[in-house]
């Protein structure tokens, strides 16, 4: 960072720095973020901070957006990110937040060239180079460390789209194996791909199942949100997402109070 963005991040943070009355009771709302240590939870609070700052909050469909929902946002969001620099959102600016789920139309044309048209009801959205939309009900359902987290799912996709469209594959740290990524991923994708296909029930949402991108945003969701899980399903894929955030939620959250 140089001199100017020091500089301004400084000047935001004097005039800007979540209240900590504030920041305390939003962590007490959201069990995964319990563990953190003194260090984590000051940086999470500057960099909730600047993500305030930094985006537009905008609601659509009547929805009613006060500064509880957009700090339940900005700490899950930047929980993510917390160890892997303030450029991680580069390249968008805006939130749309919708009051529940909300439907977006969908083209799909089948192998004989038909198109077909409908609409699909979804609880977020993340587009490339664009804004990101959640539903506020599914905010407020995030972060209870049950294993469903909006939050978290949406903004991992943003992560994924750093190196383009989202595919699974963000960009690696130097240091990780891609080769080692690649191979992991794809053979617990083609796993829980062929569980799902014979009807079993996963531990893993399903959804996962719908394509690698997919994939890499719920396991996002559950590394967080229950990371015994991913750790006892995939214990690979475990390892890979603690290289990846450089952090370690199941020795956080198991962590005495």
């Amino acid at each position: 960072m140089n001199w100017f963005g020091r500089w301004r991040r400084r000047r935001i943070l004097e005039r800007h720095l979540i209240p900590a009355e504030s920041f305390d009771a939003a962590l007490a709302e959201l069990p995964i973020l319990r563990g953190l240590d003194a260090d984590d939870r000051a940086r999470l609070r500057e960099a909730a901070s600047l993500f305030i700052h930094d985006k537009a909050f905008s609601a659509a469909g009547g929805a009613e957006v006060d500064d509880a929902m957009q700090l339940a946002i900005a700490l899950q969001a930047c929980l993510l990110t917390l160890n892997l620099g303030e450029g991680s959102y580069r390249g968008w600016s805006e939130i749309i937040l919708y009051p529940d789920e909300f439907l977006r139309p969908h083209e799909e044309i089948d192998e004989a060239g038909v198109v077909h048209h409908s609409r699909d009801i979804l609880a977020g959205e993340s587009w490339h180079g664009g804004p990101l939309v959640l539903s506020i009900a599914d905010v407020a359902a995030s972060g209870q460390a049950d294993g469903f987290n909006v939050v978290l799912h949406e903004f991992a996709h943003k992560l994924d789209m750093l190196n383009g469209d989202a595919n699974g594959y963000p960009p690696l740290h130097r240091g990780m194996d891609a080769a080692a990524w690649a191979r992991d991923f794809s053979a617990a994708y083609e796993d829980l791909c062929a569980r799902v296909d014979a009807g079993e029930e996963t531990a893993i949402d399903p959804y996962a199942a719908y394509d690698p991108a997919e994939f890499f945003a719920v396991l996002t969701e559950a590394f967080f949100e229950t990371p015994q899980v991913v750790d006892a399903e995939y214990p690979a894929i475990y390892r890979q997402l603690r290289q990846f955030y450089r952090q370690h939620p199941l020795a956080r959250l198991e962590a005495p109070a």
